[in-house]
């Protein structure tokens, strides 16, 4: 785990060691706003208590980028602050919360007692395109430019700070989770995200970066629909696909699912 980083004008981000992941707090005057909330209750009490090394003030509003556990299982801890995200995030949650925390259970033994005492609390502040909040006068810009990693993923803007957080929309450090993704969809989202960036961009997890990582991923993005295309026009076997992986840096193996995905959503399984 790091310490916390500035990244912009009392704009912070601390990395936690599980899952390489990125939570972003904005500071206005007398009140916080965190994004994204952790795993479990015990992760989103690490935050609050990591918090008081910044300030001692409230978090009076949350923003979920997306409604995957390791993102929003840790919204209860923050009650009575508002909790936003886009419309389709509450559905999501609702569906899959009690399947997927029995899966992680099995999954992560570690993480089973822990998420025992999770109460799924999707956020209760939605919209569907734009929305524009405010933490003591900063004004914090929420935007849903497309499907992508999810079909409900959300960009936070601090125009003042020139930082953008992009949510698992973008991931350094490995290649992005795609199974719940629209591959078809994502590269022009991703391409949108990018042209917000103005100075730093935060992905969900691994470093923070600039303009060129967020490009670099799009492009990488629109390489996979492309690759999936060509996968079911007969011009490639999916194993020789993965020798054309637009992540050189990671297994080729890693892209298989990414293709299976596209594939799907090709055949029009996930519309």
């Amino acid at each position: 785990m790091s310490a916390w980083t500035e990244v912009g004008e009392r704009v912070f981000v601390r990395r936690y060691a599980f899952y390489d992941q990125n939570i972003g707090v904005v500071l206005g005057e007398g009140e916080a706003l965190v994004i994204d909330t952790r795993s479990t209750h015990v992760q989103a009490r690490e935050i609050l208590a990591d918090l008081r090394e910044l300030t001692a003030d409230p978090v009076t509003v949350v923003v979920n980028t997306h409604g995957h556990f390791d993102h929003a299982f840790g919204n209860r801890v923050f009650r009575p602050a508002r909790i936003w995200g886009h419309v389709d995030c509450p559905p999501f949650m609702e569906r899959t919360g009690e399947v997927r925390r029995a899966r992680i259970a099995a999954d992560l033994p570690e993480l089973a007692a822990d998420l025992l005492e999770v109460e799924i609390d999707p956020p209760d502040r939605v919209f569907a395109e734009t929305a524009t909040i405010e933490v003591a006068g900063r004004r914090v810009e929420l935007r849903h430019l497309g499907r992508g990693h999810t079909d409900h993923d959300i960009v936070i803007s601090v125009p003042d700070a020139n930082v953008v957080f992009a949510g698992d929309l973008l991931e350094g450090g490995a290649v992005p989770f795609f199974n719940d993704g629209y591959q078809l969809d994502w590269p022009e989202t991703a391409y949108r995200l990018a042209e917000l960036v103005r100075g730093t961009v935060v992905p969900g997890h691994g470093d923070h970066a600039g303009f060129a990582f967020a490009t670099a991923q799009a492009e990488a993005f629109r390489a996979i629909a492309e690759l999936g295309r060509r996968i079911q026009r007969g011009e490639l076997e999916v194993d020789d696909a993965l020798e054309l992986t637009p992540f050189p840096e990671f297994a080729r193996e890693d892209i298989r699912a990414p293709l299976q995905r596209t594939l799907a959503q090709l055949r029009g399984e996930l519309d």
